[in-house]
């Protein structure tokens, strides 16, 4: 193995020096009253999951607070409509720990909540969260282990909520494009393109 190489917790260490105290006084085994608004205004977060196949980690978004705040130790996610590969939920059945980061716009400090999910199927919790008179197939069920917050250096260094830094969407492949070259051009990517706008409006929910 090349010399260059990291492989032990020592040789971390030795780079990278002890943990500041206050990097470690912001986690938590529960949600407090100071963390709690980072879920409640949060319209987006991304799920990361674990199971035999390996690691996936997928977005999720919705209107602000759309993950539910149970009770200080446990959220509720509704599964909205997405492609059907469930990969999330596939590793969540054989493998329950998650890692959750809640982002808000135009919010520096990110939430990142971990802990075990379990996949309900209860017909009044899925009512509970009917949008567009439909209701979500699934709901998860996370039990927090921990929680705590990142600092602002990652958005702060990306300049994400900064719109004068927004790329043109032009400028990057659209889906059909992608589809069409990873089929060969058997699959009519123009066609897609031209479709989606309408198809999103009918299959948001």
């Amino acid at each position: 193995m090349p010399d260059h190489l990291v492989t032990s917790i020592d040789q971390l260490e030795a780079i990278y020096g002890k943990a500041l105290e206050r990097s470690l006084l912001k986690e938590v085994p529960a949600l407090t009253p100071e963390y709690r608004p980072f879920i409640e205004h949060a319209p987006f977060m991304v799920l990361a999951t674990a199971g035999p196949e390996g690691l996936d980690c997928s977005p999720r978004g919705d209107a602000p607070g759309f993950v539910r705040i149970i009770d200080d130790r446990t959220l509720a996610l509704p599964d909205r409509r997405g492609n059907n590969r469930i990969d999330s939920l596939r590793n969540v059945v054989r493998d329950p720990r998650v890692a959750l980061l809640f982002m808000v716009p135009g919010v520096g400090e990110t939430l990142r909540v971990n802990g075990r999910a379990a996949i309900s199927v209860e017909p009044a919790l899925l009512d509970s969260f009917i949008v567009d008179r439909k209701a979500p197939r699934s709901v998860l069920i996370v039990a927090i282990e921990s929680v705590y917050f990142q600092c602002t250096k990652a958005l702060v260094r990306s300049h994400l909520w900064d719109a004068s830094r927004h790329v043109d969407r032009k400028r990057l492949p659209s889906a059909g494009d992608i589809l069409a070259a990873l089929s060969k051009g058997d699959f009519d990517g123009a066609t897609y393109d031209r479709g989606y706008p309408e198809h999103m409006k009918t299959t948001l929910y």
